[in-house]
Order: C-alpha cells, then structure tokens, then sequence
C-alpha cells in the first residue's frame, strides 16, 4: 500500500505538535525539508501581468524626512489596503521631538493613523525641533526573516521582495525575533506572520505602492534602478546623503531614508 505525502497543513500541524511537545529545539536555524514535488507558488508570485518580467526587476523605496509632515494619510492607505488589525501596523509614522536640552522624545500614538496634530503635553522643556520618521519593511537582501524561517514560509522573490506564504506559516514568531526592524507582527485573526510588501500585488500591475500614491508630500518614493530614467534611480546616483537604518547589521536593505539624523539612524 502506497503512503500518501502528508498535505501541507498536516505538517504545519504535526511541525507545531513537536514543537509544544519540546520534540524540536528553539534553535533560530532550524532546517525544516519540504518535498519540492508538493511546494506550489505563493500566491504573491502567481498571476504576474505579462508585461513584467519578474527576473529583471531592482526596486528601491526612498523615504525623505525632510518632506515628511506626520498627516498619517499613509497609514490609512495602508490599513484600507490590507484591512489591518487594529493596535498592529505594515507601516507606521513615528514622532520625534527635540529639546533644547538635546533630550530625544519618540512617540507613536495609533501607528500615527490619526496624523500628530496635538503636541506632546508631557515635555516640559522648550522644544528645539520636530520631525517624522516613517517605518516600514527594509526588503534586505541578506534579509535574518528569511534565514530563520523553520518552514520556508518567509522567503525572497526572484525580483528580491521578502514575501511571507502564509499557507506555509506556522507563526512560530522566529522571523519577528530575528527582524531588526521591528515590522512584522502575527495576525490575530488568521494567527500568521504579516508584514509590509511594498504592495507587491499593486507593483507587478505596475502600480506605486498605496502609501507612496497618496502621500501628499512626495516623502516617499518608489521605482526601479533598473530604469535610469526613474527618481528613486536618478536620487541615489545624484548629490546628496541617503542611508539605511542599522546599517551595522549587514542585512543591505533596499529602503534609503533622505534627511536621516543620527537619533534616528
């Protein structure tokens, strides 16, 4: 009698019975095979339009904090786009605030949904300076997410977007320990891990990314380096400082903040 391969769910469910059972040890480097036979595309790479070429893709973001006036419109975009959870975010606006004093306060009331019209009330010192800094998936190439992942759930296309499968996900929360930048959470209703895409789904129809299409300001910016013609490509070659957060951590991410201060970086 031939033995039928266990269905992708039956090994999620017998991966995380181990795991409670202390069968498999918390080891962050965890291995865990998949048959190549019964692996089927994620959903994010399936139904590419034609027209994009998924091998010959190099995207960048550019956030500019210069231009940045904390109105939170790209959170909302972001929150009708993905129906995000309340109290969790793909993107976030964070606040922060300078006084005379060089003391850095940082808030983050609601993910910045509802802008930062108030000023804070706690500060007792006069304010020297304010500005927002926008959070968002860094889309490293040496990405830690992926090199954690026990199942092969969080993973990088071939045009180098970390993507979760979340038919594959287990929510073992490996990849939110292992994320430096702190933008993935587990979904409270279907119990996997989510995070920023870039708006995957909108770029290979050829679309901006939603928090981009409505920022009011142009603080952030998306195109291909691929084409010389683009801003993003035209901004990173052209004069100025550009950098990355935590640069120290070696994980070479593809979003450049324009204006970064060193409390932020």
């Amino acid at each position: 009698m031939k033995i039928k391969d266990p269905s992708p769910d039956m090994k999620k469910r017998s991966f995380l019975k181990n795991v409670l059972n202390g069968t498999i040890a918390g080891s962050l480097y965890l291995v865990y095979p998949m048959d190549a036979g019964s692996f089927e595309p994620p959903e994010q790479i399936a139904g590419i339009r034609e027209a994009y070429d998924i091998q010959a893709q190099e995207f960048a973001f550019i956030v500019d904090i210069t231009r940045c006036i904390g109105c939170g419109s790209c959170c909302v975009a972001d929150k009708r786009e993905y129906n995000v959870p309340d109290g969790n975010y793909r993107t976030w606006v964070e606040r922060y605030v300078k006084g005379f004093s060089d003391q850095i306060y940082v808030d983050c009331p609601n993910g910045g949904l509802d802008g930062y019209q108030t000023p804070r009330s706690d500060i007792t010192e006069e304010v020297r300076d304010t500005f927002f800094v926008p959070k968002l998936c860094n889309m490293c190439k040496e990405a830690p997410c992926v090199q954690v992942c026990p199942v092969g759930a969080t993973f990088t296309s071939p045009d180098g977007f970390v993507l979760v499968d979340e038919k594959r996900c287990v929510g073992c929360a490996y990849c939110i320990q292992a994320c430096p930048y702190s933008v993935r959470f587990i979904n409270p209703k279907t119990h996997v891990v989510e995070k920023c895409t870039w708006c995957y789904h909108r770029i290979r129809k050829g679309l901006l990314p939603a928090c981009v299409d409505v920022c009011p300001t142009g603080a952030r910016k998306f195109g291909s380096l691929k084409d010389k013609e683009s801003e993003v490509y035209k901004i990173l070659k052209g004069p100025g400082v550009l950098t990355v957060l935590k640069k120290e951590m070696g994980t070479w991410p593809a979003l450049y903040y324009k204006g970064a201060r060193r409390e932020v970086v």
